[in-house]
């Protein structure tokens, strides 16, 4: 089973030395062992900060990524002039790999959902 928690994971960025020190505490092995095979987080987050903490904590190889179709902030951010909901930008604006940068916009994507990685491939995709 694999997991994806929308929206940046929510404050488990925030509280990832907790979770790490809990895993420790019960005898279990590192988050990345432990559970980081299956679970994955969204990049559906509306500003720069937000993104780059969960590019520093969460691995590049559990990152998805995520925008709105109809997003919980319509409008223009007074601060920078863009929509708040327009995610690609905070992505493109860390100094990310080829490789990685396609983790992000593809491959992980892949790896998440294995049917639609089918579906892409019988297409030729």
């Amino acid at each position: 089973m694999r997991l994806i928690i929308p929206h940046g994971g929510g404050a488990v960025p925030y509280h990832w030395g907790r979770y790490r020190g809990l895993a420790d505490m019960l005898g279990k092995p590192v988050l990345t062992e432990h559970i980081m095979r299956n679970v994955f987080f969204d990049t559906c987050v509306y500003h720069q900060p937000g993104i780059d903490l969960l590019f520093r904590v969460i691995d590049i190889d559990n990152i998805l990524f995520a925008s709105e179709m109809f997003g919980a902030v319509k409008g223009i951010d007074p601060e920078t002039g863009h929509n708040f909901d327009d995610t690609k930008r905070y992505i493109d604006a860390l100094a990310l790999s080829e490789v990685d940068r396609r983790k992000v916009f593809e491959g992980n994507v892949r790896r998440a959902y294995p049917r639609l990685d089918a579906a892409l491939k019988a297409k030729g995709r």
